[in-house]
Protein backbone atom coordinates (compact mmCIF):
# COMPACT_ATOMS: atom_id res chain seq x y z
CA UNK A 1 0.00 0.00 0.00
CA UNK A 2 2.63 2.49 0.38
CA UNK A 3 3.79 2.54 -2.58
CA UNK A 4 0.44 2.69 -4.50
CA UNK A 5 0.35 6.59 -4.70
CA UNK A 6 4.53 7.04 -5.18
CA UNK A 7 3.68 8.03 -9.09
CA UNK A 8 0.98 10.17 -8.76
CA UNK A 9 3.33 13.66 -9.49
CA UNK A 10 3.91 11.87 -12.44
CA UNK A 11 0.10 11.95 -14.19
CA UNK A 12 0.10 15.30 -14.12
CA UNK A 13 -0.33 14.66 -17.79
CA UNK A 14 -3.75 13.34 -18.22
CA UNK A 15 -5.18 16.57 -16.88
CA UNK A 16 -6.27 18.35 -19.75
CA UNK A 17 -6.87 15.13 -21.91
CA UNK A 18 -10.48 14.25 -20.68
CA UNK A 19 -8.84 11.79 -18.47
CA UNK A 20 -8.57 10.79 -14.78
CA UNK A 21 -7.22 8.34 -12.57
CA UNK A 22 -9.39 7.06 -10.36
CA UNK A 23 -8.30 5.07 -6.46
CA UNK A 24 -11.22 2.38 -6.03
CA UNK A 25 -12.09 1.79 -2.66
CA UNK A 26 -14.39 -0.52 -0.55
CA UNK A 27 -16.62 0.64 2.30
CA UNK A 28 -18.76 -2.20 3.47
CA UNK A 29 -19.39 -5.25 1.33
CA UNK A 30 -18.35 -5.38 -2.36
CA UNK A 31 -19.54 -2.12 -3.72
CA UNK A 32 -16.99 0.12 -5.16
CA UNK A 33 -16.32 3.35 -5.01
CA UNK A 34 -13.87 5.62 -6.31
CA UNK A 35 -11.62 9.31 -5.66
CA UNK A 36 -9.56 11.54 -8.11
CA UNK A 37 -5.79 10.60 -7.66
CA UNK A 38 -5.38 14.23 -7.71
CA UNK A 39 -7.51 14.81 -4.79
CA UNK A 40 -5.35 11.96 -2.92
CA UNK A 41 -2.13 13.55 -0.72
CA UNK A 42 -1.44 9.86 1.02
CA UNK A 43 -2.99 6.10 1.78
CA UNK A 44 -2.19 4.45 4.76
CA UNK A 45 -3.59 2.04 7.58
CA UNK A 46 -5.70 3.51 9.82
CA UNK A 47 -3.22 4.82 12.94
CA UNK A 48 -4.88 4.74 16.80
CA UNK A 49 -7.83 7.89 16.53
CA UNK A 50 -8.27 10.37 19.33
CA UNK A 51 -12.04 11.10 20.15
CA UNK A 52 -12.61 14.40 21.13
CA UNK A 53 -15.69 16.39 22.57
CA UNK A 54 -18.49 17.74 20.25
CA UNK A 55 -16.91 15.78 17.33
CA UNK A 56 -19.99 15.12 14.37
CA UNK A 57 -21.00 11.97 14.39
CA UNK A 58 -19.40 10.84 11.05
CA UNK A 59 -15.90 11.78 12.55
CA UNK A 60 -14.60 8.61 13.97
CA UNK A 61 -11.78 11.03 15.90
CA UNK A 62 -8.59 12.73 15.05
CA UNK A 63 -5.34 11.20 13.88
CA UNK A 64 -1.89 12.49 14.41
CA UNK A 65 -0.19 12.51 11.27
CA UNK A 66 3.57 13.53 11.05
CA UNK A 67 2.58 16.57 13.40
CA UNK A 68 -0.26 17.50 12.05
CA UNK A 69 -3.58 16.50 13.44
CA UNK A 70 -6.34 15.45 10.80
CA UNK A 71 -10.13 14.99 11.35
CA UNK A 72 -11.25 11.33 10.40
CA UNK A 73 -14.25 10.37 8.43
CA UNK A 74 -16.01 7.57 8.32
CA UNK A 75 -17.35 7.30 4.83
CA UNK A 76 -19.72 4.56 5.36
CA UNK A 77 -21.61 6.52 7.83
CA UNK A 78 -21.47 9.55 6.32
CA UNK A 79 -22.97 8.04 3.02
CA UNK A 80 -25.91 6.63 4.58
CA UNK A 81 -24.61 3.29 5.36
CA UNK A 82 -22.93 0.87 7.72
CA UNK A 83 -20.15 2.48 10.23
CA UNK A 84 -16.97 0.95 9.43
CA UNK A 85 -16.13 -1.03 12.92
CA UNK A 86 -12.95 -3.06 12.27
CA UNK A 87 -10.03 0.08 12.74
CA UNK A 88 -7.53 -2.56 13.07
CA UNK A 89 -7.30 -3.39 9.55
CA UNK A 90 -9.41 -0.45 7.85
CA UNK A 91 -7.11 2.34 5.89
CA UNK A 92 -7.50 6.08 5.59
CA UNK A 93 -7.30 8.22 2.52
CA UNK A 94 -5.56 11.48 3.25
CA UNK A 95 -6.92 13.91 0.53
CA UNK A 96 -7.23 17.49 0.02
CA UNK A 97 -10.59 19.04 -0.70
CA UNK A 98 -11.44 23.01 -0.91
CA UNK A 99 -8.53 23.90 0.97
CA UNK A 100 -8.59 21.54 3.85
CA UNK A 101 -7.31 18.36 4.56
CA UNK A 102 -9.20 15.11 5.94
CA UNK A 103 -8.78 11.79 6.63
CA UNK A 104 -11.60 9.44 4.90
CA UNK A 105 -11.82 6.02 6.45
CA UNK A 106 -12.49 3.54 4.04
CA UNK A 107 -12.72 -0.80 4.60
CA UNK A 108 -10.26 -1.60 1.94
CA UNK A 109 -7.73 -0.22 -0.74
CA UNK A 110 -7.65 -1.53 -4.01
CA UNK A 111 -5.60 0.14 -7.31
CA UNK A 112 -5.50 2.98 -9.40
CA UNK A 113 -7.28 2.87 -12.54
CA UNK A 114 -6.59 5.49 -15.84
CA UNK A 115 -10.54 6.34 -17.26
CA UNK A 116 -11.47 9.41 -19.72
CA UNK A 117 -14.10 11.66 -18.42
CA UNK A 118 -16.06 10.72 -21.67
CA UNK A 119 -16.70 7.35 -19.54
CA UNK A 120 -17.92 8.81 -16.35
CA UNK A 121 -21.68 9.03 -16.31
CA UNK A 122 -23.56 11.41 -14.23
CA UNK A 123 -25.41 9.01 -11.08
CA UNK A 124 -29.09 7.57 -11.50
CA UNK A 125 -31.57 9.51 -10.52
CA UNK A 126 -32.61 8.60 -6.90
CA UNK A 127 -32.67 9.24 -3.34
CA UNK A 128 -30.68 7.20 -0.32
CA UNK A 129 -27.40 6.56 -0.91
CA UNK A 130 -27.33 8.18 -4.65
CA UNK A 131 -27.48 11.39 -3.66
CA UNK A 132 -23.66 11.39 -2.89
CA UNK A 133 -22.54 10.79 -6.09
CA UNK A 134 -21.19 12.97 -8.46
CA UNK A 135 -20.96 9.99 -11.62
CA UNK A 136 -20.79 6.22 -11.72
CA UNK A 137 -18.45 4.82 -14.19
CA UNK A 138 -18.14 0.78 -14.67
CA UNK A 139 -14.83 -1.11 -14.12
CA UNK A 140 -14.45 -5.14 -14.82
CA UNK A 141 -18.54 -5.64 -15.46
CA UNK A 142 -19.26 -3.58 -12.11
CA UNK A 143 -20.79 -0.32 -11.25
CA UNK A 144 -18.23 2.03 -9.51
CA UNK A 145 -20.20 4.81 -7.80
CA UNK A 146 -17.57 8.12 -7.25
CA UNK A 147 -18.62 10.49 -4.02
CA UNK A 148 -19.42 13.62 -4.25
CA UNK A 149 -17.23 14.55 -1.26
CA UNK A 150 -18.52 17.98 -1.43
CA UNK A 151 -21.70 17.38 -0.26
CA UNK A 152 -20.27 14.83 2.08
CA UNK A 153 -17.60 17.83 3.91
CA UNK A 154 -20.72 20.52 3.80
CA UNK A 155 -22.68 18.52 5.72
CA UNK A 156 -20.28 17.58 8.11
CA UNK A 157 -18.70 21.68 8.08
CA UNK A 158 -21.19 24.03 6.05
CA UNK A 159 -18.64 26.22 4.10
CA UNK A 160 -19.56 30.15 4.71
CA UNK A 161 -21.41 31.27 1.23
CA UNK A 162 -21.82 35.30 2.11
CA UNK A 163 -19.42 37.74 0.86
CA UNK A 164 -17.99 40.04 3.19
CA UNK A 165 -19.20 43.49 3.61
CA UNK A 166 -15.43 44.89 2.58
CA UNK A 167 -15.55 42.77 -0.34
CA UNK A 168 -19.20 43.67 -1.30
CA UNK A 169 -18.72 47.74 -0.90
CA UNK A 170 -15.61 47.10 -3.37
CA UNK A 171 -17.63 45.37 -6.31
CA UNK A 172 -17.36 47.71 -9.02
CA UNK A 173 -19.36 45.77 -11.35
CA UNK A 174 -23.38 47.61 -12.54
CA UNK A 175 -25.35 45.73 -10.69
CA UNK A 176 -28.80 47.11 -12.48
CA UNK A 177 -27.34 45.70 -15.87
CA UNK A 178 -28.47 42.07 -14.33
CA UNK A 179 -25.05 39.92 -15.60
CA UNK A 180 -25.97 36.81 -17.32
CA UNK A 181 -23.35 33.90 -16.07
CA UNK A 182 -23.01 30.63 -16.13
CA UNK A 183 -22.01 28.18 -13.20
CA UNK A 184 -20.74 24.59 -14.69
CA UNK A 185 -20.32 21.97 -11.81
CA UNK A 186 -21.27 18.16 -11.04
CA UNK A 187 -21.92 18.72 -6.97
CA UNK A 188 -25.30 20.32 -6.26
CA UNK A 189 -23.94 21.12 -3.11
CA UNK A 190 -21.27 23.26 -4.93
CA UNK A 191 -23.87 24.91 -7.54
CA UNK A 192 -26.04 26.12 -4.32
CA UNK A 193 -22.79 27.52 -3.03
CA UNK A 194 -21.95 29.96 -6.16
CA UNK A 195 -25.17 30.70 -6.73
CA UNK A 196 -25.67 31.63 -3.24
CA UNK A 197 -22.08 33.61 -2.50
CA UNK A 198 -23.12 35.25 -6.00
CA UNK A 199 -26.65 36.15 -4.66
CA UNK A 200 -25.61 40.10 -3.68
CA UNK A 201 -24.42 40.94 -7.04
CA UNK A 202 -28.07 40.35 -8.64
CA UNK A 203 -26.70 38.65 -11.75
CA UNK A 204 -28.91 35.90 -13.75
CA UNK A 205 -27.22 32.29 -13.25
CA UNK A 206 -27.77 29.70 -15.27
CA UNK A 207 -26.12 26.64 -14.27
CA UNK A 208 -24.89 23.34 -16.19
CA UNK A 209 -24.07 19.85 -14.05
CA UNK A 210 -21.36 18.87 -16.44
CA UNK A 211 -18.77 20.38 -19.43
CA UNK A 212 -21.38 18.83 -22.55
CA UNK A 213 -24.65 19.96 -20.83
CA UNK A 214 -22.59 23.34 -20.66
CA UNK A 215 -21.34 22.89 -24.45
CA UNK A 216 -24.34 22.06 -25.76
CA UNK A 217 -26.31 25.15 -24.35
CA UNK A 218 -23.91 27.77 -25.52
CA UNK A 219 -23.94 25.82 -29.00
CA UNK A 220 -27.65 26.34 -29.27
CA UNK A 221 -27.35 29.84 -28.18
CA UNK A 222 -24.33 29.92 -31.01
CA UNK A 223 -27.32 28.50 -33.39
CA UNK A 224 -29.16 31.94 -32.68
CA UNK A 225 -26.06 34.84 -32.37
CA UNK A 226 -22.64 35.46 -33.45
CA UNK A 227 -21.13 36.52 -30.60
CA UNK A 228 -22.48 34.25 -27.43
CA UNK A 229 -20.38 36.38 -25.05
CA UNK A 230 -23.20 39.21 -25.34
CA UNK A 231 -25.26 36.72 -23.54
CA UNK A 232 -23.11 35.11 -21.48
CA UNK A 233 -19.62 36.91 -20.66
CA UNK A 234 -18.96 34.87 -18.08
CA UNK A 235 -18.59 31.06 -17.39
CA UNK A 236 -17.53 29.68 -14.07
CA UNK A 237 -16.73 25.97 -14.18
CA UNK A 238 -15.34 23.26 -12.25
CA UNK A 239 -12.95 20.95 -13.81
CA UNK A 240 -13.46 17.65 -12.89
CA UNK A 241 -17.36 16.31 -14.01
CA UNK A 242 -18.68 13.39 -15.96
CA UNK A 243 -18.79 13.20 -19.29
CA UNK A 244 -16.33 16.48 -20.51
CA UNK A 245 -14.43 17.89 -17.78
CA UNK A 246 -13.51 22.04 -17.40
CA UNK A 247 -10.42 21.78 -19.02
CA UNK A 248 -11.87 20.05 -22.60
CA UNK A 249 -14.90 22.63 -22.28
CA UNK A 250 -12.61 25.54 -22.13
CA UNK A 251 -10.61 24.27 -25.20
CA UNK A 252 -14.35 23.74 -27.67
CA UNK A 253 -14.90 27.30 -26.04
CA UNK A 254 -12.08 28.85 -27.49
CA UNK A 255 -11.47 26.57 -30.75
CA UNK A 256 -15.43 28.02 -31.40
CA UNK A 257 -15.48 31.46 -33.33
CA UNK A 258 -18.74 32.22 -31.68
CA UNK A 259 -17.88 31.39 -28.08
CA UNK A 260 -14.35 32.23 -27.97
CA UNK A 261 -14.79 35.66 -26.45
CA UNK A 262 -16.71 34.04 -23.38
CA UNK A 263 -14.16 34.47 -19.85
CA UNK A 264 -13.87 31.72 -18.46
CA UNK A 265 -12.90 31.14 -14.64
CA UNK A 266 -12.15 27.58 -13.66
CA UNK A 267 -13.18 27.42 -10.12
CA UNK A 268 -11.79 23.82 -8.17
CA UNK A 269 -10.85 21.62 -5.59
CA UNK A 270 -7.75 20.56 -7.45
CA UNK A 271 -4.46 21.80 -5.78
CA UNK A 272 -1.27 21.70 -7.46
CA UNK A 273 0.89 23.65 -9.82
CA UNK A 274 0.00 22.26 -12.73
CA UNK A 275 -3.24 23.66 -12.56
CA UNK A 276 -2.01 27.09 -13.28
CA UNK A 277 -0.06 25.80 -16.52
CA UNK A 278 -3.51 24.24 -17.41
CA UNK A 279 -5.20 27.61 -17.32
CA UNK A 280 -3.00 28.73 -19.96
CA UNK A 281 -2.78 25.89 -21.38
CA UNK A 282 -6.34 25.55 -22.24
CA UNK A 283 -7.41 29.53 -22.51
CA UNK A 284 -8.91 30.15 -18.96
CA UNK A 285 -9.07 33.38 -17.93
CA UNK A 286 -8.19 32.68 -14.35
CA UNK A 287 -8.23 29.53 -11.95
CA UNK A 288 -10.11 29.64 -8.11
CA UNK A 289 -9.37 27.31 -5.73
CA UNK A 290 -12.81 26.55 -4.27
CA UNK A 291 -14.15 27.53 -1.55
CA UNK A 292 -13.80 31.14 -0.80
CA UNK A 293 -16.93 33.72 -1.64
CA UNK A 294 -15.00 36.72 -1.10
CA UNK A 295 -12.24 35.60 -3.95
CA UNK A 296 -14.95 34.15 -6.04
CA UNK A 297 -17.12 37.46 -6.03
CA UNK A 298 -13.65 39.40 -6.97
CA UNK A 299 -12.81 37.78 -9.71
CA UNK A 300 -16.28 37.72 -11.19
CA UNK A 301 -16.34 41.57 -10.86
CA UNK A 302 -13.04 41.75 -12.46
CA UNK A 303 -13.85 39.94 -15.61
CA UNK A 304 -17.28 41.21 -16.02
CA UNK A 305 -16.05 44.74 -15.33
CA UNK A 306 -13.50 44.06 -18.23
CA UNK A 307 -16.37 42.71 -20.24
Amino acid sequence: MSGILESVNKRTQLVGQNRLELLLFKLNGRQRFGINVFKVKEVLQCPPLTMLPKLNPYVKGVAHIRGTTISVIDLGAATGGRPIEDLKNCFIIISEYNRSVQGFLVQSVERIINMNWSAIMPPPQGAGRYSYLTAVTEIDGELVEILDVEKILDEISPAKTEISEEVDKAINIDREQNFHIMVVDDSAVARKQIVRALSSLNLQIDTAKDGKEALDRLKLIASEMDNVAKEIPLIISDIEMPEMDGYTLTAEIRDDPKLKNIKVVLHTSLSGVFNHAMVQKVGANDFIAKFNPDELAAAVDKHLTLS
